[in-house]
């Protein structure tokens, strides 16, 4: 399923788990190398994602030359949020259109965050959807912006409280748009005890009405936290991917590769053969147990021709190829056709 039809589909009313729209965040992994750019999309289409992400930003307009570090400095040791962009913003719009172009080509989806106005203008002639970051969930004017290209919504909520997601929504709600919540820790990397996969369920609580997924930033070890955040209800999964996470730099650390994104891919594959079917009904392999692990009404007695049966003449035990107990009632007063032996199986041509 492609992300415009997931969004324009809407939430799910039963809420049924279903496997995940993954979406491999590059970001700004390719750290301005074309040749690395490629190589990551190739790799995320080979791991099993449906998109990929990257970032579009200019330092200048994203951090004052101030800003400080809000990520572990020990993996990434750049104090300033102004001059680590800075290293990372050479992708611009003619990149992006050719990594839009590489996409289309490997036949995997293209998406980036937009980060500013300029950013959000060339986006839209190349992306069905917008994607806005935790770090904008506050920014009224940009989230309004954006809402204006009329475009379905993908909103992440890290770092923010109940009232503040209830805001945006609000400001997205006039366009009456298409949106999706995205569960997110804003810590990096997010401890697995900080995860709080338990705000999904708050999310879907709270905006029925809204596509509920996770952004991930714990690190990928088995890939468990975004397993259980798909059997939690996320419908969208998204993590950051890298080639290397032995690379420094704030985003390869607590990336996902491609090894792991087979094995999350794997993981789902057992997961959802062992949820099975939402229908509540008996399964052809249980046909042998429902016949001899069930119950029949027993002779608890002997009973003669002829006598009236009454609650004591009978008892329940197993198989269940006779009169079922649940129609006790329909055997009570009826009149025994033959002699029925002690222990015999009450069938209804006995009675």
């Amino acid at each position: 399923m492609k992300i415009l039809e997931l969004l324009n589909k809407g939430a799910d009313k039963e809420r049924l788990i279903v496997k995940p729209y993954i979406i491999a965040e590059i970001g700004v992994n390719h750290e301005g190398s074309m040749a690395t750019a490629k190589r990551l999309v190739d790799e995320a289409k080979e791991g099993g994602a449906h998109a990929v992400k990257f970032q579009s930003y200019k330092a200048e307009t994203l951090a004052s030359k101030h800003s400080p570090a809000y990520w572990d400095t020990t993996k990434e040791p750049t104090e300033s949020q102004f001059e680590l962009f800075k290293k990372h913003d050479s992708f611009w719009k003619d990149e992006m259109q050719e990594l839009k172009n590489y996409c289309d080509k490997v036949g995997i989806e293209f998406m980036s965050t937009p980060f500013d106005v300029e950013s959000a203008e060339f986006l839209n002639d190349m992306m069905n959807v917008f994607k806005i970051s935790s770090s904008d969930i506050t920014n009224k004017p940009f989230i309004e912006y954006i809402c204006s290209f009329g475009k379905p919504i993908i909103l992440s909520t890290g770092a923010s409280d109940l009232e503040e997601v209830h805001d945006a929504v609000n400001w997205i709600k006039p366009f009456n748009l298409p949106l999706a919540l995205l569960h997110c820790v804003l810590n990096y990397p997010t401890p697995d005890e900080n995860a709080n996969l338990g705000m999904i369920k708050g999310l879907i609580k709270e905006f029925p009405d809204n596509i509920i997924g996770y952004s991930d930033h714990t690190l990928p070890k088995d890939m468990k936290v975004c397993e259980m955040a798909t059997l939690l209800g996320s419908v969208i999964i998204e993590k950051h991917f890298t080639h290397d996470k032995c690379l420094p730099g704030n985003d390869h650390y607590h990336a996902m590769d491609k090894q792991d994104l087979k094995i999350f891919n794997a993981n789902l594959d057992t997961a959802f053969e062992v949820l099975g079917s939402f229908k509540i009904e008996a399964l052809a392999e249980e046909e042998k147990s429902r016949l001899n692990a069930r119950r029949s009404l027993v002779a608890a007695k002997d009973i003669p021709k002829g006598k009236i049966i009454k609650k004591e003449d009978l008892t329940f035990k197993r198989p269940a190829h006779g009169v079922s107990p649940k129609y006790i009632e329909d055997i009570l007063g009826k009149v025994a056709k033959v002699d029925i032996k002690e222990d015999d199986i009450i069938m209804q041509d006995l009675i």
